[in-house]
């Protein structure tokens, strides 16, 4: 008599109902005359207990996390989904069925997979299907860490190589080696002989059975050695129903079997004059379903917590003399975007690849790393710049490649997106230079992902809508224009959602359009816009000064309140009540007009909802790069958006650093990232990196004018100490503004061939002794990352130093008192002067309610005054405010000071005439 036979229905090819049936005791075991009873010393009570232990300590530190598997179904199977779902309430999993017809082609079985792949709230999948769907093309659609029942090749890829903590291994095999471990097997030196398994199952047995020191053969029902093999055999597994040609006396006596066939469940067992018991206990490889669900919910949860990236950093060959910035950026290929993001942590669900090297990311990530603790949080600002810049963005991007690619220190680059206007007009670009750089740079500098030109399209529809809207109300009777407005469409009247919330708004408690009274009917359909009063201008993204002479006014696109919407919001619904707040006039009563009463909110919402995805790029040593919103910092608030840095410090983690910029100089852009977007986004910077150049401080220590597109003079080629030293009161002046913030300060130098040691050493001895918790010369425009090592030491010191950040002034302050504190405390000026328009404009807003919102200064980032040409630190000057404007939508008043244009000009000659395209390559030349 066999010593042993079991019955185990396998799973041919991912049948996880099948083991979902053992789950519950549904298995048949066939007993030889004084055999012992697999079970016997198996407690399967104990697996389920620890597996729900495990899940429960996982919830602990995750209350909203439950591991959720999926099980797609070929067929209707009432009986297998409750099963299933008994199965799943004992275990403390959720499951959820996706139920196919049972002639399913394999495309339609696919396309469920692949759906499920990207759902980012299922952790295990599983497949229902006949033998005869299951192929290979299936096979590879599966996601190698959803699959449950291990037989992806990836999974017993990793099985082979000795990695079986790190994959999943079939349920199946595993509970054959458990039950006959369980049941006094001993394993070691016994001859295995496994028949009729396929695939993953034949090559995980006999990997694990190899693993126990047993010599494995494998044979088909139909070889001709057969007979010859199950006389040598030990132990006998049953992979596939035994024909009725193949007769039991071939298997000798004290033969241990275990039949592990899918035709069990079809009731086709074997009576081979042996005791047949029907076992109510839990089967041992449905417990290793359970424990590869809990496995894949702890690897999951893992994969959000912190952790050092394993980045793959691209190598720098640095060239001497540094050749342009687009000839070092094309001498780079960019890593692919999708695989930069599997680096940082991010789900395939959670990108939209735009071309092979961009991506947009979604914001249900958030969502996703709530619980996620923060990186530190630096800000790159800047000395008073000269016309040519001082390098904040290189500094930014040569700090992040110093610590992720040298430091191997999870650290994030959120940058501005650049405008049209100045890639073609001065100033050129705006992805960094020479080895330090977001790559490709042409793709940085024009157009990237649409994201402005859809603020653009945003903007000069609500723009329209103002004038369409003063048209019809002038032209038509109060009757007719309301007729208008709520037409019978399909002989039903009703209002649209943004209408209701209009009659909300105006205190009219009806929903029925023919209820109104001829009052309502007025108050609603008329806005009574005063036209002396629009505040509203369309824009453009592109510098052209004759569009400021022309009645229709226009600013620069990037000047737009929409952009400042974008930059300032933090979810897709904040953005939607941002824009529906935002004011565009005042109606002939004083009260504000809003794009709500427009109707246009949602319009513009639809606009926009692709914009508010930050955009993925890297560097040019494969670090990433959030480039999102583009406000410039002389006419707007000057710094990239709060979902960039939010999502970033998410994805560095807690010893993680994200490096934003602010623009222009500390006065300008820092002053309004502190008193603006951090009260904004509640965020608390850790450390200030102050940008300064040899060149701009002898600029402010009295040198010759700079002035783009003309040779230096030799003041500025040459050592000058004298000029260095004097100018270092500028550098002063921005630590001493950094200081009022309670934010300790590392300043960079950024090194130019010109510089000589004696000046770097001065800068440096000058900034420490003005208050600087450091100063570092930056080598990174000439070698990369490994330049601003040094930096990056500092920066993390200084962070975790402490901050002790506070905000310049209360926002519950009059509107006056919060401007003249701006311009004495950060730019030195004695008192303000407002025009009677700006002291106009400030009763109104005031009276409006507007009066708490924080100050958006709009003044020249070439002086701490309002006078261009006044370098240094100018003293004793009165501010004078010529014009005042709310965003209200973004959450700021902005006055105007002295002669500012938020419409650029293009100089004499433009960048635009250096940049072409070579027809025959497609390469953009020209930009820098």
């Amino acid at each position: 008599m066999w010593s042993l036979f079991l019955f185990l229905p396998i799973l041919l090819p991912l049948s996880l109902s099948c083991i979902f049936n053992l789950f519950l005791g549904r298995n048949l075991q066939l007993l030889g005359k004084g055999c012992q009873s697999p079970d016997q010393g198996l407690n399967p009570g104990e697996v389920i207990q620890n597996s729900k232990e495990v899940l429960s300590l996982l919830q602990e530190k995750n209350p909203a996390f439950k591991p959720v598997l999926a099980v797609i179904q070929a067929g209707e199977d009432n009986l297998m989904q409750e099963i299933n779902q008994k199965l799943a309430e004992e275990a403390g999993l959720n499951i959820t069925h996706i139920c196919l017809p049972a002639d399913s082609s394999e495309d339609e079985i696919i396309d469920e997979i692949l759906k499920i792949n990207e759902d980012s709230r299922v952790h295990g999948l599983a497949l229902q299907i006949s033998e005869t769907s299951f192929s290979s093309k299936i096979l590879h659609a599966l996601k190698p860490e959803k699959d449950v029942d291990g037989v992806t090749d990836v999974n017993l890829g990793k099985l082979v190589r000795g990695d079986a903590h790190d994959c999943f291994v079939s349920p199946v095999a595993r509970a054959v080696i458990e039950l006959l471990e369980k049941s006094g097997v001993n394993l070691d030196g016994k001859k295995i002989l496994v028949i009729g398994a396929h695939g993953s199952l034949e090559a995980t047995l006999q990997c694990l059975f190899q693993r126990k020191g047993s010599m494995t053969m494998s044979s088909q029902w139909k070889a001709p050695q057969l007979q010859s093999k199950l006389h040598e055999a030990d132990v006998v597994i049953f992979g596939s129903p035994k024909p009725e040609e193949v007769p039991l006396s071939w298997i000798q006596q004290g033969t241990t079997v275990l039949n592990c066939s899918h035709d069990f469940l079809s009731g086709k067992w074997l009576q081979i004059g042996c005791r047949a018991t029907e076992n109510n206990r839990s089967n041992w490889s449905s417990l290793w379903v359970q424990q590869n669900m809990v496995g894949s919910g702890r690897r999951w949860l893992r994969e959000q917590q912190y952790r050092r990236w394993k980045l793959h950093c691209l190598k720098l060959q640095p060239l001497s003399p540094v050749p342009s910035d687009i000839e070092i950026s094309r001498a780079q290929t960019p890593k692919a975007v999708d695989v930069l993001a599997k680096e940082i942590g991010l789900l395939e669900d959670e990108i939209e690849i735009y071309g092979r090297s961009k991506a947009k990311v979604r914001l249900s990530l958030l969502e996703r790393l709530k619980d996620q603790a923060d990186g530190k949080y630096v800000l790159v600002a800047g000395i008073t710049p000269t016309p040519l810049g001082e390098g904040k963005s290189t500094v930014t991007i040569g700090l992040v490649q110093a610590m992720t690619a040298h430091l191997n220190v999870n650290s994030f680059a959120c940058l501005r997106q650049p405008s049209q206007g100045p890639t073609f007009g001065v100033k050129g670009g705006a992805a960094g230079g020479g080895y330090a750089q977001v790559i490709p740079m042409e793709e940085f500098n024009l157009h990237l992902t649409g994201d402005i030109h859809a603020i653009t399209a945003a903007n000069n529809l609500l723009a329209a809508a103002i004038d369409t809207r003063i048209l019809h109300e002038n032209t038509q009777t109060d009757k007719a224009l309301y007729n208008r407005l709520v037409p019978s469409v399909n002989g039903i009247r009703e209002f649209s959602k943004i209408q209701l919330a209009r009659l909300k708004k105006l205190g009219i408690n009806k929903t029925d359009p023919s209820a109104l009274t001829e009052d309502e009917m007025r108050k609603f359909a008329r806005l009574d816009i005063d036209p002396a009063t629009i505040t509203w201008q369309r824009v453009l993204d592109t510098n052209d000064r004759f569009l400021r002479k022309i009645t229709a006014q226009f600013d620069i696109a990037v000047a737009s309140e929409i952009m400042a919407v974008l930059a300032l919001t933090d979810s897709l619904k904040d953005m939607k009540e941002r824009l529906g707040r935002m004011v565009v006039a005042s109606d002939k009563n004083g009260q504000p007009v809003t794009a709500d009463d427009l109707g246009v909110t949602g319009a513009l919402t639809v606009l926009m909802k692709d914009a508010i995805k930050p955009n993925l790029m890297q560097t040019l040593e494969g670090t990433p790069v959030f480039v999102h919103a583009g406000p410039f910092a002389n006419i707007a608030h000057g710094n990239s958006s709060v979902l960039a840095d939010k999502i970033a410090l998410k994805l560095v983690g807690e010893e993680g650093f994200v490096v934003t910029e602010a623009g222009f100089g500390a006065d300008i852009g820092m002053e309004k990232f502190f008193n603006i977007k951090c009260r904004a986004s509640g965020l608390v910077p850790n450390v200030v990196v102050l940008v300064a150049t040899v060149r701009a401080l002898k600029m402010h220590g009295g040198g010759p004018s700079v002035t783009a597109g003309v040779p230096l003079k030799k003041e500025y080629t040459e050592e000058n100490l004298q000029l260095v030293a004097d100018g270092c009161c500028n550098l002063k002046k921005q630590i001493q503004i950094a200081q009022l913030f309670g934010v300790p300060v590392v300043v960079a130098l950024n090194v130019f061939k010109t510089d000589t040691r004696a000046e770097i050493d001065l800068v440096c001895e000058l900034a420490k002794q003005a208050g600087a918790f450091d100063a570092v010369p930056c080598y990174h425009w000439s070698v990369g990352g490994k330049g601003s090592v040094d930096l990056a030491w500092a920066v993390s010191e200084a962070a975790h130093k402490g901050s002790r950040f506070q905000f310049l002034y209360d926002v519950q302050l009059p509107i006056v008192e919060k401007i003249r504190t701006i311009a004495q405390a950060v730019y030195g000026a004695r008192d303000i002067e407002l025009s009677s328009e700006a002291q106009s404009k400030i009763d109104r807003y005031t009276e409006q309610g507007f009066g708490n919102l924080p100050i958006c200064m709009a003044k020249t980032h070439l002086s701490l005054s309002h006078q261009p040409d006044k370098k240094g630190v100018p003293k004793d000057f009165i501010l004078p405010i010529t014009d005042v404007r709310a965003s209200i939508g973004a959450g700021f008043i902005y006055p105007l000071v002295g002669t500012m244009s938020t419409m650029p000009g293009l100089p004499t000659r433009p960048c635009f005439y250096d940049i072409d395209l070579d027809t025959e390559t497609e390469q953009v030349q020209g930009l820098f």
